[in-house]
């Protein structure tokens, strides 16, 4: 199984989930939003497949400094436009398990996710 963790290098929770995963010897491929970016096509999938809600990250810095009016009125267009001109405001991590996404982490549904996985 391919797998792809998606996020930011810095950040604390992505420091955590590359800790689980290493800690049990779970290769991965990383891919660093702030040097590579965001890819729409890809980011539309996550959506469809978590809602918009799930993947833009309202409680994050970036966000809560936008002005009011990017705030208001938002629909699933709306978030994707914000994450792609901006992704630190998606959720991190996003695990791509090849099957299913997992969007954050929490070590209990990775350890679900990875038994389930042989």
């Amino acid at each position: 199984m391919s797998i792809t963790m998606y996020g930011i290098k810095n950040c604390d929770t992505i420091k955590k989930a590359r800790t689980w995963l290493e800690d049990r010897g779970i290769g991965y491929d990383f891919h660093d939003y702030k040097a590579v970016g965001a890819d729409e096509v890809q980011l539309r999938r996550w959506v469809d497949e978590h809602g918009w809600e799930t993947i833009l990250n309202r409680a994050g810095t970036t966000f809560r400094k936008l002005p009011d009016a990017d705030r208001e009125g938002l629909d699933a267009d709306k978030a994707i436009a914000l994450m792609l001109a901006q992704p630190s405001m998606i959720k991190r991590p996003v695990l791509d398990l090849g099957a299913r996404r997992l969007v954050g982490f929490k070590p209990d549904q990775y350890e679900a996710a990875f038994a389930s996985t042989g």
